[in-house]
């Protein structure tokens, strides 16, 4: 599934948080109405487990008490999103008589990671274990995840080599875990030094390191952490979460002292509850279920009462933790309410990944070019260009400090390069002896359009999938990647399933004709965000998947519109928006519709529907036809512009018109991007202070 396009007023938050972009693959999840809209907004959101409906309490304190911790995670302003699974499909939130058909059937499985794709295939139902749950949330972009308590080593597991999964998972999975701490059927020893293996950070919180016991507040076991407040808990996350480590933090919540059982009282029931399970050969997945059980059976429910309570408890920790992890993540992207050690750690950066090209740029000084072996009067510079270049040097102009990533070869070009290019970070740039600079010729006519193009490129076949991915850490924390034509079809194969993987937005610049379809020879494409075609791309790649389009394209304005709104409407069926270039006649924004206009902004949603998209044309600045001199770098301008509006959490139309505006400056320099491009040239204020000619929107079925 595509990572979807948010609207024009939800915040960078929404965009992406430190270590995930909001998404989820298409395939067997389904997430409530509720959740999906606050994480568009960037609103908290906490994950519930529903073993402890399906498997850990009887009916009906098991649905009774899962609705009591979502009415307690919402007081305190966060949207609960219960995960379990009905019939073959994973729920991300759970409505009331969805909980209720949980906690009453019979034959629930209980599903772990491993049991995911067994029980979706054959569409049964199950509660999600710890490890389960994690896995989800963390491929929802929940951060926070509350639950009683989490697995570990079974007594006798250094013979039995019975350990629980959610330890591994706690080792791989980005997602921080409310409990009471490790339930107390368990060696609690043995899955402190499990958990440090694993390279998982353990915090207990409160006044004490003491590690809890699950129904007691002691085990007889430290922590090897202490946080006094949410407030610190949240600071730990969100340090743990923009390292990454790629590994989760558990912080255990000791029971409310009031409602702890007696540990010795518990104990006793645990031995029993133990021998009684090897008598009967329990073991596995059947085992912990059983104990519980038991335990309750032979504490008189005293297990039972701690067990809501713990629970209860722990929700109410967790969402205001995830409260104060929401608002850390917040000031981060807007670099206020941060100490000083927070401020001093490197902001997340866009990534470009793309072509350097050495540009030749002769333009000729009549309106039409008389080819035939003649010599036409011209001028003729040379200058520094390259869609990924262009798009890294005007991101750089506009203050969004990108991560570049690119190929040239080691000569007389590169370092000249280097010298004009010394306004961006090329520390991603790899220099190859053996290799030329990419080089290009551009022959353009007196009004300024492109007549012929000529290039050495074969440099950028370089530009391979182990070279990027040497910027992993880079990639992870993006708010967006951007992806040129220029790059190797494995490459851009590499990067799309990366971007799934890690639910990163990526926007594809084709670049040219003959470039213009490389995602589109495989289901890569399906992980795009955003396409920014011109016309002619836009014709090669509906004609790469197959859809009908016309032999020739007109040149009426309304007739470009026109054909142009036919070639995107099948894209859209899988994209959540394509940005078509149309030169002298401006742009056409195509998406999902939200708040009558298209929405620009990356993050997580569900399928657009047909009935939702619009598509809104953008004219162009006017610009003199004698004032322009370069429209090589136009688009890329305009891109840069549109991205870097969307950095800045601006709506769709500040965003297209930044865009323009970027445009424009470019048009009118002999440089593919304009040095003339700036915060303020290209700026909201700039965008208020100007008259802009008339938009037109359509509703597309």
């Amino acid at each position: 599934m595509p990572i979807c396009i948010l609207g024009a007023h939800t915040t960078l938050m929404a965009c992406c948080t430190l270590q995930v972009r909001r998404a989820l693959h298409n395939v067997g999840f389904k997430v409530h109405p509720f959740v999906k809209e606050a994480l568009d907004n960037g609103r908290p959101v906490v994950a519930l487990e529903s073993t402890i409906i399906t498997h850990g309490m009887p009916y009906p304190h098991n649905l009774s008490t899962a609705r009591e911790v979502e009415d307690m995670v919402r007081r305190n302003g966060v949207v609960p999103a219960t995960i379990g699974i009905l019939n073959g499909c994973i729920h991300v939130g759970l409505q009331n008589d969805e909980l209720e058909i949980l906690a009453k059937r019979k034959n629930v499985v209980k599903a772990s990671r491993r049991d995911f794709p067994y029980v979706l295939s054959q569409g049964l139902s199950g509660g999600t274990t710890v490890a389960g749950t994690m896995f989800v949330a963390h491929k929802a972009g929940i951060p926070v995840f509350v639950t009683g308590g989490i697995g570990g080593v079974h007594r006798g597991g250094e013979k039995t080599l019975d350990v629980s999964a959610d330890l591994t998972e706690l080792g791989r999975t980005p997602v921080a875990v409310i409990s009471a701490g490790v339930k107390s059927i368990l060696d609690i020893g043995r899955t402190l030094e499990y958990l440090e293996t694993q390279g998982v950070c353990v915090a207990t919180l409160g006044d004490s390191k003491e590690f809890p016991a699950f129904f007691a507040r002691q085990s007889g076991f430290q922590a090897p952490y202490q946080v006094q407040s949410e407030e610190d808990a949240a600071k730990l996350i969100a340090r743990a979460l923009t390292l990454p480590l790629g590994s989760g933090v558990l912080i255990a919540v000791p029971c409310p002292e009031e409602q702890a059982a007696s540990g010795q009282l518990i104990e006793e029931a645990i031995q029993q509850a133990l021998r009684e399970s090897r008598e009967r050969r329990i073991t596995g997945k059947e085992l912990t279920p059983f104990l519980l059980q038991r335990v309750n059976e032979l504490s008189s429910g005293k297990s039972l009462n701690s067990n809501i309570a713990l629970i209860k408890n722990n929700a109410s920790v967790g969402s205001r933790i995830a409260v104060a992890l929401n608002k850390i993540q917040k000031a981060q992207w807007r670099g206020d309410g941060l100490s000083q050690s927070d401020k001093a750690l490197p902001a997340p950066r866009p990534v470009v990944i793309g072509g350097i090209n050495v540009d030749f740029i002769a333009k000729a000084k009549g309106s039409a070019i008389v080819d035939g072996g003649q010599t036409n009067p011209s001028t003729v510079r040379q200058s520094f260009g390259g869609v990924g270049r262009n798009l890294a040097d005007c991101l750089s102009r506009l203050g969004k400090a990108p991560v570049f990533i690119s190929a040239m070869g080691k000569d007389e070009h590169s370092e000249s390069v280097l010298r004009y290019c010394r306004h961006m970070d090329m520390r991603g740039v790899y220099q190859l002896d053996g290799h030329n600079t990419a080089t290009y010729c551009a022959v353009i006519t007196g009004s300024g359009e492109l007549k012929l193009g000529l290039g050495d490129m074969e440099i950028h076949q370089q530009i391979t999938e182990q070279r990027v991915s040497r910027f992993k850490g880079s990639l992870c924390l993006a708010p967006l990647v951007c992806i040129d034509g220029n790059v190797p079809v494995s490459t851009i194969q590499y990067v799309c399933q990366f971007a799934k993987e890690h639910h990163l937005a990526v926007y594809y610049e084709p670049t040219d004709v003959d470039k213009a379809s490389k995602p589109f020879f495989s289901d890569s494409w399906r992980a795009l965000a955003c396409v920014s075609p011109n016309l002619r791309e836009l014709r090669a790649i509906s004609r790469t998947l197959g859809y009908p389009v016309p032999a020739d394209l007109p040149s009426k304005p309304e007739d470009v519109i026109e054909t142009a709104l036919a070639l995107v409407l099948p894209l859209l069926r899988e994209l959540h928006c394509v940005v078509v270039t149309l030169g002298q006649h401006g742009v056409l924004v195509c998406g999902q519709s939200m708040d009558g206009s298209v929405s620009l902004h990356p993050g997580a949603c569900s399928k657009t529907t047909a009935s939702e998209l619009c598509a809104t044309h953008y004219p162009p600045i006017p610009v003199p036809v004698e004032e322009i001199v370069n429209v090589s770098g136009a688009g890329d301008s305009l891109m840069a512009g549109i991205i870097a509006g969307l950095l800045a959490g601006e709506g769709t139309n500040v965003c297209v018109r930044m865009g323009l505006l970027a445009a424009s400056l470019s048009l009118c320099s002999y440089e593919p991007i304009s040095p003339a491009i700036n915060g303020t040239s290209v700026s909201v204020e700039q965008v208020q202070a100007l008259r802009w000619p008339g938009t037109k929107t359509w509703k597309l079925s």
